[in-house]
């Protein structure tokens, strides 16, 4: 099989979207399977590979690790008439989105695609709710030629199925247990950030309006005055909102920017309570990380995080929005040493089970299924 994926954003970019394709290449490469993976320029460098095709790009204004490209469309054809692939993958519904859409019909390759985020809850954020018809209008349009649309959560197959999206099929996120694991807890990050309180609350993610992140101060300012002062809260990511949050944070909230893979999963080890706000996530990779790590999680009620958190089992699901609620839970949760063990326990157990060796295999599978249906299809006619 050979794959042509088309997207808006790829590695070095640090979303969900750049980690999982740079992380389904890599198991490409480990199976022999041939790709070739069609991207906007970074404002980093993109990685030097073969595989790699990148063309100049401007960041996309909603979503700047998005970035909107300026496709050699003649480059890409002849890349493509010489790779010949199987099968076209489109990850996203901008300019590389549309390139990958346009050659699957003029070279007539079959094409499936992958939903990875809700852009209009995007516009609600930043009060462009106005353009939300338009929005949707133009995704099933890009959507409806795709054979297959893999979302991540049913909870977005859900909320799909209601704008009469077809073909869809889940396609979920792993997890990397060689680097999130319980064994990473460490004091190195109580020494680097000098942390001298008795309970670490963690934040990682990007600080920006779609992940409510305003609300993080406003949960620490209701804490009980026993808890309060014995909690330093730290913030992990980066983005357009961390100078507002600064601002208003209080002083046992710490932002540390960007953290790389093994530091990341010291901070999720060493927490004693992942806080995680956001109701825009098709998914939430970092909530199954921190269940990885050992951490039960508190999170929004909504989208694809309660899709991964089992309420009061590896953590609590709160009402969006609702600092009283997630006050309380964390309240609750750390009133009960044993109850974050249990949890633990039972968040670990289930990331385990999220395998990305199966989760890709499902996916590959799924593309034989078009492959197989098109030749069916070929040959009938």
């Amino acid at each position: 099989m050979k794959i042509a994926i088309f997207t808006d954003t790829y590695t070095p970019d640090v979303n969900g979207v750049a980690k999982t394709l740079a992380r389904f290449t890599t198991f490409l490469k480990n199976k022999a399977i041939e790709f070739r993976v069609f991207v906007p320029k970074s404002s980093q460098e993109n990685q030097v590979q073969d595989q790699i095709h990148a063309y100049p790009s401007l960041p996309f204004l909603l979503y700047p690790e998005c970035r909107l490209a300026f496709p050699n469309l003649a480059e890409i054809k002849a890349e493509l008439n010489e790779f010949n692939p199987d099968i076209i993958h489109v990850a996203t519904p901008f300019s590389m989105g549309l390139a990958g859409l346009h050659f699957s019909k003029k070279l007539n390759i079959p094409i499936v695609g992958s939903y990875h985020t809700d852009f209009d809850k995007y516009l609600e954020h930043y009060n462009l709710q106005v353009f939300t018809f338009v929005l949707w209008k133009y995704l099933k349009w890009f959507h409806q030629p795709l054979e297959k649309i893999f979302v991540p959560s049913q909870d977005t197959k859900a909320r799909l199925k209601k704008y009469q999206f077809k073909n869809l099929a889940i396609w979920p996120r792993g997890v990397d247990r060689s680097i999130f694991h319980p064994n990473h807890r460490t004091d190195q990050v109580r020494q680097k950030y000098q942390i001298n309180e008795k309970y670490i609350l963690l934040y990682v993610g990007r600080l920006a309006p779609e992940k409510d992140v305003m609300i993080l101060p406003e949960i620490a300012a209701q804490l009980p005055p026993h808890l309060k002062d014995n909690v330093h809260w730290l913030i992990v990511g980066d983005g357009p909102l961390k100078a507002n949050l600064a601002k208003v944070a209080p002083s046992n909230m710490t932002f540390t920017g960007f953290l790389a893979a093994e530091q990341l999963a010291q901070a999720y080890a060493t927490a004693d309570l992942f806080v995680f706000p956001s109701a825009s996530e098709t998914f939430g990779n970092v909530v199954l990380e921190s269940l990885a790590c050992g951490v039960p999680v508190i999170g929004a009620n909504v989208g694809g995080v309660r899709t991964i958190i089992q309420h009061n089992q590896t953590g609590i699901l709160c009402q969006e929005k609702n600092s009283h609620q997630f006050v309380c839970a964390i309240v609750r949760m750390l009133s009960d040493p044993q109850l974050r063990v249990t949890m633990a326990e039972a968040g670990i157990k289930y990331a385990q089970s999220q395998s990305w060796e199966q989760i890709f295999q499902r996916l590959l599978q799924d593309y034989r299924m078009v492959l197989t249906k098109n030749d069916y299809e070929t040959k009938l006619a």
